[in-house]
Order: structure tokens, then sequence, then C-alpha cells
């Protein structure tokens, strides 16, 4: 089987998921399905005078009261999830798997806790003396060293060649799954893992993001914070989470007998250097992503059922990723809805999220919801399928990733040829 380039298909064996509404796939897609939040208050860390002090939190029963730094917790969610998806692809058992690791995750720095910990024990709060008081402490190096969660994924797993670790801002998850599509298409490998995870809900990110004024401040209703495309939008939700896809050559999955739960398609990239965090005003690198993504599937955009939005519920995010909708697809735009609305914006994490979803929404023929759709915005012209679930006939969704810095990244995720 081949695409209309001559390519391998390449298919979807296996996913594993954990989000703020639960651990595992089937807990987080079927209380996604219901229009359940996730997002409370959060508990890590004190929020006294914090303009935000909500969040989409993944505790982790095994940090026992002590949490987590962003990089450990982003490896404990990467393991399960992984460990999930290859159980259901049946491939790479026993810490062998046959191909190469794809990680998309957060950058990594040395946390406040930590460096207040330096500064009191050599009694020197400023950067060299901190650094002086570190030296030799292997157990910081291990921990806030970039490469080094891929390095130990690898390990467990037992994937092929060096792991790949890397960072987009909101597509880093997006263009993981890139990263193995092409892998496969170029032959590569014929099977690797492909995933996104971010722990980052911790008080020096969350100022950050603040001091943007990127962040909903409706913390008195934590579950209705999150109002993507709705007119009283406020911010983006922080959240944790992580997704895990197997990619599998089609050819090589079927003969093994593999089930197919889709494909991923296309995958297209625009890059946008207007603004740190704004959209330049002319639209053309989301419109770019998403028609370079579509061309890259071999489709048009009459054949796309549903579009799995960036939706972060920031204004200017939503009437820009409308823009684009309308730009590309004219006034016979599919339905496009955000799991953000439930799950938070999940960073890192969020392009493999939906490109999960995305696929479990061909699979079942249901289009999850975006909640707290209270009022429509008038300038926001797209059906968001607002507040409640619905059926579909689901064969083709564009996935959207539109990061912080301009880097966009768009995926189509398709139904097994028939």
């Amino acid at each position: 089987m081949r695409d209309h380039l001559g390519r391998p298909l390449v298919a979807v064996t296996g996913i594993g998921a954990v989000t703020s509404l639960g651990f595992g796939v089937a807990e987080s897609w079927s209380r996604l399905l219901a229009g359940q939040s996730g997002i409370r208050r959060i508990t890590r860390f004190p929020t006294d005078h914090l303009r935000t002090t909500i969040a989409g939190c993944v505790d982790l029963p095994e940090e026992r009261g002590q949490p987590f730094t962003s990089p450990i917790r982003v490896e404990h969610m990467a393991a399960f999830v992984i460990e999930e998806a290859i159980t259901e692809a049946g491939i790479g058992a026993r810490g062998r798997f046959p191909g190469p690791l794809f990680l998309g995750m957060p950058p990594v720095e040395v946390e406040w806790p930590a460096r207040f910990d330096l500064a009191r024990k050599g009694h020197d709060p400023s950067y060299p003396g901190m650094t002086a008081t570190a030296a030799g402490r292997h157990d910081i190096y291990e921990t806030f060293l970039y490469g080094g969660i891929g390095e130990r994924l690898a390990a467990r797993f037992g994937t092929r060649g060096a792991p790949i670790s890397l960072t987009t801002a909101c597509a880093t998850g997006a263009s993981a799954i890139q990263l193995g599509l092409e892998a496969i298409q170029r032959g590569e490998c014929d099977a690797c893992i492909a995933l996104g995870a971010d722990g980052s809900v911790h008080a020096e990110a969350l100022i950050r993001f603040s001091l943007l004024s990127a962040l909903s401040t409706r913390n008195d209703t934590p579950e209705k914070a999150s109002r993507p495309f709705e007119k009283s939008r406020d911010g983006f939700v922080m959240a944790e989470g992580a997704a895990a896809l197997i990619l599998e050559d089609y050819d090589a999955a079927k003969a093994r007998g593999a089930t197919i739960i889709g494909l991923v398609s296309g995958a297209g990239e625009r890059a946008d250097n207007f603004h740190r965090t704004r959209s330049n005003p002319d639209g053309r690198a989301i419109v770019g992503a998403m028609r370079n993504a579509l061309a890259d599937a071999g489709l048009e955009p009459g054949q796309i059922s549903y579009v799995n939005g960036h939706g972060t519920g920031t204004p200017e995010n939503d009437k820009m990723e409308n823009f684009g909708m309308r730009a590309v697809f004219g006034d016979n735009a599919p339905p496009i809805s955000s799991n953000k609305s439930m799950i938070g914006h999940t960073l890192s994490a969020a392009g493999a999220l939906e490109a999960a979803f995305s696929l479990l929404a061909i699979r079942d023929g249901r289009l999850p919801p975006t909640i707290n759709h209270d009022e429509p915005d008038p300038n926001i012209t797209l059906d968001v399928v607002p507040n409640v679930a619905r059926d579909a006939t689901v064969r083709h969704v564009l996935s959207n990733s539109f990061g912080f810095g301009g880097q966009n990244v768009c995926l189509v995720l398709s139904a097994e040829p028939t």
C-alpha cells in the first residue's frame, strides 16, 4: 500500500494517553466525550498572590505528597503512555522495540525549589555561588539534562538508534509525530514511537505565562475557565499530560496481524516569525500549514470531516484559527472543536493528545465537544460542536497545532483504507 506520492502508508497501531481527566486512553476519551472538565485549583504549590491559581494538573500516585520536578513528571507520564501504546499494538514486548523513539517534551531548567536549596546550602544566592554549590551534584545534572529523559526511555523500552528529543513550543507533540511519519515514509524504519509529554505546572512556568497575559484568571470556577471560541474567553489554562502513538509501515503492520486504528496520512508545517506569542495578522503561516498538510495527504479541503482545533481560548489565537479555517475551507468548513476546553492546554503534549483523540473520533464516529460555549462570539463563524458530543461519519481529520514563536504543524489523520 502506497500513498499518492508512492510512499509507504503509515498506520497507528497503539495509543497511550494520560490527561487531567484520567490515566489511560479509555478514561480520558470517555470523559472527554461526556464533556467533563479536568481543570481544578492548584494544590501542588502555594498560589497566594498569583493572578491564575488553576490548571489541568496530573497528580501522579508515585509522588506520595512530594511534588516531582517537571522533568521527572514528564518521564513518568511518558513511560506510562508508551507502555499503554505498545501493549495495545502488540509490539516491543520485553524491552525490545524494533524502531526509534521521537520524544516531544518541554525545555528543561533547574526549577526554583532546587535553586533555593542550592542558595541556602551555599549561603550565596548568586548564580556563581549556586553553580559552585552544585559542583559534583550528578543528581541535578541527570535530572535536568534535556536529552536524559529520552535516553532513559530508550533504554527502558529497547528502542533502536539514538532517541530524538525535541521542542517546538505548543506544536511539539505534532512535530514528534511528523518526525516518525517521515522516518517511515523514507524507509528508515518499519515502526517507531512518537509522543509528546508535558509536566510544566510549576510556579515559575505559571508566572511566566501569566506575565504574557496568556492565562485565564477565571479562578472561582475552574471547570468553566477554558472557553475556546466563546465570546468571554480570557486566556488558556495550563495543563499537563502525555500521549504516545505507535507508528508502523502499513504493510508490515498488516503482515504481523496488527489492528489498524487509523493512519497518519499527512503533515504540514509553516514558520511565522512575526511575534513571540501572536500570529502574523495575514494568517499566512497558519493557512500555509493547513494547506501543506492537506497537500501532503493528497486531499482536497472538502474531504476533511472534522478539525481538531488548536483552540486555546485566547482572544487572538481563536480569531486567527477562524480566519485560517475560512481561508482554507471557505463557506463549507467542517466542524471544529477544542479538547483544551476540557483538559486545558497541555503545551508540549497537546499535538500528540489531539492526534490521539482525532484517531479515536475516526474509530468511534464521535466528535468531542467544545464545552463552556455559553455565548457564541459573532466573529467566530464556525461550527464548534458546542457543549455536547456529536455522532458523525469521520474519514479524515485535520489536527492543528499553532505554537508560540510561530511554530505551526498540522497533521492529517485518516481511517484505514477500505
